[in-house]
């Protein structure tokens, strides 16, 4: 067959078809480019994927949890959001090190990424430290597909930044292949590559041909800001100037600082206004070396859990940051649970109390709010969680998950278009499901320490984010056992 003009349903070109090729999506590597439906190249590639999918969570564990009390100190783990922006922006340049690291299974995931774009990672599981020799300016185009697993970041930044190479293909697990990527895509189209879901739905598996020139690109904020911190990432290397006008509200604009911040250390320039930004093309990375600070969405878990068992718990190593989940220390004294913390040494103490219901507005927490309907179920009074429809793309639909489960758990909950009404009471034990969604199952153990009885599926994906989630919870008087 004839060479035919590539469109959002099909994949002709040599260049990606011998990719395919090469790694055995197609035939012989000796025929010449052809017409090559996106469906079946689709098919293929979910195949694959929903293999590895099954291979990665082939052992579901489950996590049985009993009423608890309460005491001692917990280690924060180190952020997720820092960890995968260091070890991204620290790869674009010459290479440094990377200090206290989370090396969970996202975060691998962006080494992963990070070595498909040229590289070298030497990882040291004991101290968690990464260091990397980078890439200068120049990331390669990957030799295979780049595999995200269940990580919505390395989806969302490496996207952005295979848009610098010759193209990539990118996709994850059945989770990953749900969430959109609408506004990223068309953003990178934007500036001059071409951005396409393999089954038109915004959705993974993705493919990035060409390379990104800059110009201007138009962005919705109201699904992610990860879309916008991808954008960032890559515009600096890009030949020319880039302009992001940012349309409507930017949802979760605190990790979009993170980002800001991350890429001032590197040595890059961005001109940044409330809903614009404007990145000078042709700059250079620059970050040698960075220390992750402690994670306050990992941290919520422990500091929920003191304050609904009416006990007394310190948290270590939350330094002040960007991080917009330190507002859960606000959050916790509003509904009554009495707070200190230490911003110099790091150590937050929470110490239980008479929880009343707040309401709470989630435009720039999404990943609170698992913790939050918690706390409002086991508080006099309600509690409204509102502005969070984005919540709803995360590793599943986290309104609707808290508001099952919990439901199940005889909490008085409802789920609205953009949040949840709690009118807080008791729990009692059930048998509740984890999605495979590292915070609705940490969020569920937390009601389990209330309410006694308690079994949660999936909980082997509390490695996402917080790896010895359970057993540093036991470590402080948690009666919990998982097999």
């Amino acid at each position: 067959m004839n060479a035919v003009k590539t469109t959002a349903t099909e994949v002709e070109e040599w260049g990606l078809l011998s990719f395919f090729i090469r790694r055995g999506y197609g035939g012989s590597t000796s025929f010449t480019a052809c017409r090559f439906s996106v469906d079946c190249l689709s098919a293929k590639i979910c195949h694959s994927m929903h293999f590895l999918y099954l291979l990665h969570h082939s052992v579901i564990m489950i996590a049985s949890v009993q009423r608890s009390s309460l005491s001692g100190e917990v280690y924060a783990p180190p952020s997720k959001s820092y960890t995968h922006r260091a070890i991204l922006i620290t790869s674009l340049g010459p290479g440094g090190s990377v200090k206290r690291a989370l090396l969970s299974a996202d975060t691998r995931a962006t080494v992963s990424a990070s070595q498909a774009f040229g590289a070298e990672i030497n990882l040291d599981d004991d101290n968690g430290t990464v260091e990397i020799k980078g890439v200068c300016d120049s990331p390669g185009t990957p030799e295979d597909v780049i595999n995200v697993l269940n990580s919505g970041t390395t989806l969302r930044f490496c996207s952005a930044v295979a848009a610098l190479t010759d193209g990539a293909v990118l996709t994850g697990d059945a989770s990953i292949r749900t969430r959109p990527n609408g506004p990223l895509l068309s953003a990178i189209s934007e500036l001059g590559a071409q951005a396409f879901s393999i089954r038109n739905n915004d959705r993974a598996p993705l493919v990035i041909r060409g390379r990104m020139r800059g110009g201007t690109a138009h962005l919705n904020g109201g699904v992610s800001s990860q879309f916008l911190s991808a954008l960032l990432i890559a515009a600096p290397l890009a030949e020319e100037d880039t302009r992001i006008i940012i349309e409507g509200d930017l949802k979760s604009r605190p990790y979009a600082e993170i980002t800001l911040d991350m890429l001032a250390d590197a040595g890059i320039r961005v001109q940044a206004k409330a809903q614009e930004f404007f990145v000078q093309g042709g700059q250079s990375y620059g970050l040698k070396s960075y220390t992750i600070p402690g994670d306050f969405s990992s941290a919520s878990y422990p500091m929920a859990a003191a304050a609904v068992t009416g006990c007394d718990v310190t948290v270590r190593g939350v330094l002040p940051s960007r991080q917009g989940d330190s507002a859960i220390i606000d959050i916790l004294g509003q509904m009554g649970a009495s707070v200190s913390w230490d911003r110099e040494k790091g150590d937050l103490r929470v110490k239980g109390g008479d929880l009343v219901g707040v309401d709470v507005d989630a435009s720039k927490t999404p990943d609170l709010v698992p913790t939050i309907a918690v706390l409002g179920a086991l508080a006099r009074g309600k509690t409204t969680v509102f502005n969070a429809e984005h919540v709803r793309h995360k590793e599943t639909d986290r309104l609707h998950a808290m508001a099952v489960e919990l439901s199940r758990m005889g909490a008085d909950i409802r789920e609205r278009p953009d949040g949840l009404l709690i009118s807080g009471g008791k729990l009692h034990g059930a048998k509740v499901h984890g999605y495979h969604d590292h915070r609705i199952v940490m969020a569920l153990a937390v009601a389990g320490l209330v309410a006694g009885g308690t079994e949660i599926d999936t909980a082997e994906s509390v490695d996402v984010s917080y790896p010895g989630f359970f057993e540093q919870m036991a470590g402080i008087g948690a009666k919990v056992q998982v097999v």
